[in-house]
């Protein structure tokens, strides 16, 4: 019988936002109301944290920001982040946050690999795939549909640095990210592009993308 493979000596990094209402998804609870919108970011956050908590990789690491007691499935979302090492988000700004997020993550002295919690279809398959990736690369990268990114993944924590000029949440901010990598001198392999979710237009993409019993899939139902 052919021995499994072992974990991947790679980070896996969620930066995440705690699902209180009116704060979370504020684009989306426009049109569906600030409580819906906020159990669909828990249902997408739950679902990332699943397919994280089964990739093969050494260590897990989720920055959160925001009052988790105040979220909806608070319950379920501190039962399921017993299994990561949280950390608080620190710093000034989104660019910023990131930034910090990747140094603390980088503590465990492995390349890390980022994702946030809009792309609830993210599989294990996927993020080993991108982790595997990483180890022989400076960088990855993954483009998303309306211009951002969903995963970035550095050999060294120190090299997210070159994010705090990167405008974030832009239709350009995918291709800023590239730039601002390949400007440092690391050649970028870039991943498979993926739908994220940030407004009731985006819902059907990443519901098709997801599995049928998918938190995500279930709470969007009818959306």
């Amino acid at each position: 019988m052919t021995p499994r493979p072992g974990p991947v000596a790679v980070t896996l990094l969620v930066v995440a936002k705690a699902p209180v209402p009116g704060l979370a998804k504020t684009r989306l609870a426009a049109t569906v109301g600030e409580q819906a919108a906020a159990d669909i970011a828990a249902a997408a956050l739950l679902d990332t944290l699943d397919a994280v908590v089964t990739t093969p990789v050494t260590h897990r690491v989720v920055a959160m920001t925001g009052d988790l007691d105040k979220a909806c499935r608070a319950d379920q979302l501190q039962t399921r982040l017993q299994d990561f090492t949280v950390v608080q988000q620190r710093g000034d700004g989104f660019a910023e946050r990131l930034i910090n997020a990747q140094a603390d993550a980088a503590a465990a002295g492995q390349p890390v690999l980022q994702i946030g919690m809009d792309t609830p279809q993210v599989s294990p398959q996927l993020l080993g795939a991108c982790a595997r990736r990483l180890l022989t690369a400076p960088a990855v990268l993954g483009m998303a549909r309306d211009g951002g990114w969903w995963v970035l993944g550095v050999a060294d924590g120190g090299m997210a640095e070159c994010l705090r000029d990167v405008p974030m949440s832009q239709a350009d901010t995918g291709a800023v990210t590239l730039a601002a990598l390949e400007d440092t001198g690391m050649s970028v392999t870039l991943v498979e592009e993926l739908h994220d979710v940030d407004t009731i237009d985006d819902i059907p993409a990443v519901r098709a993308a997801c599995q049928s019993s998918s938190r995500f899939a279930e709470v969007t139902r009818g959306v």
